[in-house]
């Protein structure tokens, strides 16, 4: 239970979320942030246990190597990086249907539910041997998570405090930091594409 948590902890890392989730829900109501949190953990949650039950099954049926998916979220993650760095995402978007689409990409996957955390879960998941496993990786994931939602629910009193000239810098530095995430992510799946070949 404690490897897996520690595993997913590192990778799905709560405390650097905390400064994408600010930047991408800036400009929205507090109940609409509060919302985008929850519904970003469950979108998450869901991919998780979905890949860590079928993962294997799924990429075997499509074809896809693990390489490729990790490829896929590095290239979504960098679009969104350059949205925060150029500013767009400071364009007004009317309607309720803009804070899901926050929360479910790229918030819950694949910021929070990305290759790194499936690959891990798919891992994990392939030495399981017995009931006891299964519930030491129930418990990590679900710890992971609800440790996702309080640090995304508890930066909403940071985004009143900071205002809007804070929330552009923060925002800015997020950009910078998703990107190089991105470029590292795919920079990992041509490396494995290369060791593959």
């Amino acid at each position: 239970m404690v490897e897996v948590f520690v595993t997913l902890f590192v990778i799905m890392d709560p405390v650097g979320t905390v400064p994408i989730f600010l930047s991408l829900t800036s400009g929205r109501s507090a109940a609409h942030a509060r919302r985008a949190a929850w519904q970003a953990v469950l979108v998450s949650f869901f991919v998780i246990v979905v890949f860590a039950v079928f993962g294997q099954g799924i990429l075997n049926y499509l074809s896809i190597s693990l390489p490729a998916l990790q490829c896929a979220g590095g290239l979504l993650l960098l679009l969104v990086a350059l949205e925060l760095l150029t500013g767009k995402e400071d364009e007004p978007v009317a309607g309720s249907g803009s804070n899901t689409n926050v929360a479910l990409v790229p918030l819950g996957t694949p910021l929070l539910a990305g290759p790194g955390a499936i690959v891990a879960t798919m891992v994990f998941t392939k030495s399981v041997d017995g009931f006891t496993d299964v519930d030491a990786i129930a418990v990590g994931i679900i710890g992971v998570h609800v440790v996702l939602w309080l640090a995304m629910r508890f930066s909403l009193p940071i985004l009143r405090l900071i205002r809007e000239s804070g929330v552009l810098l923060v925002t800015r530095i997020a950009g910078l930091l998703l990107s190089a995430i991105a470029v590292q992510m795919v920079a990992d799946a041509v490396r494995a594409f290369i060791e593959q070949g």
